[in-house]
Formats: C-alpha cells, structure tokens, sequence
C-alpha cells in the first residue's frame, strides 16, 4: 500500500476504562465519493491519490500501517438525563497523525453500539462532510471532514438506504462525558491521568484543574457565541457531544436559522425544544457545570474547589454575552464599544421575529441597503434604522468592510442540504461537488450560486432532522 498515514496512538496509553481495542468491520464494496486532499497535505498523510486505495483505507477494509484501532468510552447527560454507558457506538479510532484524531464513524459495531448495527447510511454521512466543512469556512472551530465512502451494503432503518463511513479529523475526541465517566466510577486515578492528558494535548499552561476548567469555558464561550452569530442550532448539545477543545462535533440533527426564531428547533428528538437556538448560550453553561463537577475529587480542598469552580461558571454567562456583544456588533457594522450596542442588536432581531425575517440575508442586507423590503412594520424599522445610521456615524473603520466579513452570503440551507443526498440516494452526485465550491468562500457573493441564498419555499421547508443511528 502506498498510503502513508504517519500514525501514532496516544490515547490508547490512557486508563483501559476508557476504551477498547476495535478493527473495522469490512464492507463489501468501498467506492471513495469525495476526499480532502488539502486537509489530507496539513495532517501529513501522503502517498497515494488512487481512489481505490483511499476507499480501501478510509472505509476500514484496510487497517493502515501504525493504527492501533479502538473506539473510546464516555459517559454523559443526554437531554439532561444521565447515562454511564455511553460510549463510540459506530466510530473507531485509527489513531493521530501530526497531533490529529483520525476516526472512522460507521464503521462497524464497537462495544458501545448498544444492540445499534455500527453503521451509517449515506445521508448523515454526506450532511456532515459537507456541514463540517463549511463551518471551518465560515471561521468557526470545528471537526473535519476527510474523507466519505459509499460501502457497497444497505442499512436499515426506517427504509433500506445506502451504507457509508466517514472519516472525522479532530484535534481530539476527549468530551465532558469522558471526564464524567471515571468521576462517576470514583476512578481518581484514571481521572488524574485523563486530566493531565488533556493538558498536555489542549492547554498545556493550564496547572491545576481550575485553571484547566477556566480554559475550556474560554473555547466554548466563543464558540457558542460564534454559533449564534452565524444562526447555527447544533440539536443535541448533550454532555457526550461537547469537546474539551472547544470544536463543534456531532453534525446529527442541527440545521441552521432560515427565519429568525429563537426557539427554532430542528431535531426530531428534541421535543421539549431544550436545545433550541436561543437556549444554547444557557445549555452550554450546564454542560461546563458537569465538567466542573466531575473535575472536583482532582482537588486537594474539595470544599474550596466547589467555591471555586461555582465562581467560574456563574461569570461564564458573562462571558458569552461579551462574545456575543462582539460578533453581533460587527454583523452590524460596529467595532467601538458604545452603551446601547445591545438593545440596538437585539432591537433588530425582534423586528426579524416580528416579521419571520431570514436570518442570513436580513443581516447581509444592511450592506446593500436593502433591508427595509424585508420588514412588515417598515415604520419601526424606519426608526430603528435611523438610530443604527446615527450610531455608524461614530465609528472610525469602515462599516460596510466590517459587515462584510461578518455577514455570510452563504450558509448551508437545510433544504439544500437534503436536495443534495436525495440526489446522491438516486446516484447523482454533482450538487456535493458543486456546494463544496460554493460553501468554500462563504462570505462572498457569487453569482453562480444565487439560487443557494434563498430562503426556502413553503414547500421546500425542512422542519426536522435526524441523527442517522
């Protein structure tokens, strides 16, 4: 094989409560659909451009050279309620080349899979190469996509679909979950060894647990804020699916904003709406309360450590809304801080829900001085306008540059999104080339791609989405 993965295995140094040794199940007949060979070239993997050998590979027929396979064990609070035995239920390991997680998801049944068959069809495969890959070019910290594999086999769920694996780049795997396993065991070793790895890998001047836990709430406060910016609803932000990295992981049922609605929620599963759009500045802050709780027994003065780690995680709200303060400020054309940024952000925002506004397009039409079209009380927004012309006048930069690259043009509609896997469900793969283009440079308009800009119809409206397993 001429492939070279420079591969090492890190992680499977860590407890064995963590983790299990696991091969990929074979498929019958792997044909590669598309691979990042720029992300393939920073992660240093080389070799070979054939796309048999690829498929081989990243479908996991072939174990490649220095791979010690294995699926990772965590635990975690899905939809608030705790679960200890959660764990990679379709994913493997093949291990990290230059620092990076290599993982196969769909790739068989692990010891997690719980009575699940290990695998994934086309569709969620698709959705997240595709999702993952233009959050990284909006500008948000995130997996990647390497790597998607049509199997040659069928997956049943509700229907018979075509099989496919995923090959997800990570600067790591390590989740809240995984902390809240060995604290749930009362496994302080593992917990102490898990930690200084974690160190070590993400924020290696961290030197206690609290400075550690101060760091993650930094990444995630900006990452969350950053999704709300950019009008993106994760759908299943569970303990299990949240990164000590502060990247975003899991694109199962998420979707981004259409018309502004801050309750909007796309996952079947989430019924009560607990991870509705306007909900996750709130959710994330229960997810690092976890983390803060199960970092406790690593203190020597536990009690102490409780007063501590409540102190952070009450200022992280604060946190948020100054990130937030920040991204939204320059979506409107602002950089200085002045008193009212605030309401004259959110002042906007309830004329976009008034008037079931597009949250993308609305901001983007600020630049072109197009917005008042959009509004059915033009009067209010007349008046708002007005106020947000007066406040520009006291900037120094040039607000329309300011917008510009704060304001996508593209976002990766729901209703394309699954036009492009019916399309490749029927073999006609075209549209994932053509939205890999047009989700590349997302801040920029281009006239190719107009019809990717516009709102869905009422017809073509997608209210629901589904993780796949």
């Amino acid at each position: 094989m001429d492939l070279i993965l420079p591969l090492k295995n890190t992680y499977g140094k860590l407890p064995k409560q963590l983790h299990s040794a696991q091969i990929p199940t074979p498929v019958s007949n792997p044909r590669l659909i598309i691979f990042n060979f720029e992300l393939a070239d920073q992660i240093g993997i080389s070799g070979t451009k054939n796309e048999n050998e690829l498929a081989q590979v990243f479908s996991g027929n072939v174990v490649p050279h220095g791979a010690n396979p294995l699926a990772q064990r965590y635990a975690g609070h899905q939809f608030g309620h705790w679960n200890p035995n959660l764990g990679d239920g379709r994913a493997i390991l093949l291990g990290e080349a230059n620092g990076f997680d290599i993982q196969l998801k769909g790739s068989g049944q692990t010891p997690y899979s719980r009575r699940g068959d290990g695998r994934a069809w086309l569709g969620p495969v698709l959705r997240e190469y595709i999702l993952s890959e233009a959050m990284h070019a909006l500008g948000l910290p995130t997996t990647r996509a390497l790597a998607a594999v049509e199997t040659g086999d069928t997956v049943v769920r509700e229907t018979a679909l075509p099989g496919a694996v995923f090959t997800r780049v990570a600067s790591s795997h390590i989740r809240v979950g995984t902390f809240q396993a060995l604290a749930a065991a009362q496994d302080k070793p593992g917990l102490q060894a898990l930690f200084e790895y974690s160190v070590q890998r993400h924020y290696p001047t961290a030197s206690s647990p609290l400075e550690f836990l101060r760091a993650v709430i930094a990444e995630q406060a900006k990452l969350i804020a950053h999704w709300m910016a950019v009008g993106f609803i994760h759908g299943v932000m569970n303990t299990d699916n949240c990164t000590i990295s502060g990247e975003t992981i899991d694109y199962g049922p998420c979707a981004f904003l259409d018309e502004y609605n801050p309750m909007k929620v796309f996952s079947s599963i989430d019924r009560a709406g607990r991870y509705a759009y306007g909900n996750q500045p709130h959710i994330i802050v229960w997810n690092m309360a976890q983390l803060a709780t199960a970092l406790v027994p690593l203190m020597p003065n536990q009690d102490a450590a409780v007063v501590d780690f409540t102190s952070e995680i009450h200022e992280m709200p604060n946190i948020i809304d100054r990130h937030w303060l920040s991204f939204f400020r320059a979506k409107i054309g602002l950089i200085s801080e002045k008193k009212g940024d605030k309401s004259l952000i959110t002042d906007f925002l309830s004329l976009m829900e008034q008037s079931n506004a597009d949250f993308t397009n609305s901001f983007r039409s600020l630049i072109k001085g197009t917005a008042k079209s959009r509004f059915v009380d033009s009067d209010s927004f007349s008046k708002w306008e007005n106020t947000w012309r007066a406040r520009l006048d006291q900037e120094q930069t040039d607000p329309l540059e300011t917008m510009s690259t704060a304001n996508p043009a593209l976002i990766p509609r729901n209703h394309q999104i699954e036009r492009m896997i019916q399309a490749a469900v029927n073999g006609e793969e075209n549209q994932i080339h053509r939205l890999m283009t047009a989700y590349a440079n997302p801040y920029l308009e281009n006239p190719d791609f107009t019809d990717l800009m516009r709102p869905p119809r009422s017809e073509e409206q997608v209210q629901r989405t589904f993780c796949g397993t």
